[in-house]
């Protein structure tokens, strides 16, 4: 089932006197997390930000009623959140929350491997992390390989190729 609101950075310090907290992003990059006007806590806090900006690998974000350096230490550690309603993917695109725990199943006699525990982004294609029985095993997200991903009902289709499963003997 898809969560309403997604982890997508934890705030990691302060950043100057005026009242800045630095956010290290879990998402695809900073910028993609300066676009937001609204985050949220895990207790379904709404904090309204005044500015973002991206600066190396962190954000650092203003939030409305943060002013002074004593306020923004006090939310050193907490995890914020995204509205999935803020966000338009492009066409065939997923958040990585929504594929963890997806069934992976053979495309072509619907046996199971296991189910997705990671993600992995290596630059030239990404890679599923599918765990059974404690064991895990690497899949890369190529056409030729995953031939359906299925969110709602809970299943990602491969085509299984030599060497994912070899010590399966």
């Amino acid at each position: 089932m898809k969560k309403q609101y997604i982890e997508s950075g934890k705030i990691v310090g302060t950043h100057a006197l005026k009242g800045e907290v630095r956010i290290e992003p879990w998402c695809d990059s900073a910028e993609f997390l300066c676009r937001f006007r609204r985050l949220y806590f895990a207790d379904g806090t709404e904090v309204k930000v005044v500015s973002a900006r991206a600066h190396k690998n962190i954000v650092i974000v203003h939030f409305d009623g943060i002013n002074k350096v004593e306020q923004a230490d006090l939310l050193r550690g907490k995890v914020v959140y995204i509205n999935r309603d803020d966000v338009n993917l492009p066409k065939g695109t997923n958040f990585i929350q929504d594929l963890l725990g997806l069934k992976v199943l053979d495309a072509e006699n619907g046996s199971e491997y296991g189910e997705i525990t990671d993600v992995l982004k290596t630059g030239a294609n990404d890679v599923y992390q599918v765990t059974r029985e404690g064991k895990d095993y690497l899949i890369p997200v190529i056409p030729d390989v995953v031939v359906e991903k299925n969110i709602d009902e809970g299943f990602v289709k491969i085509k299984l190729i030599e060497g994912i499963f070899d010590d399966e003997n």
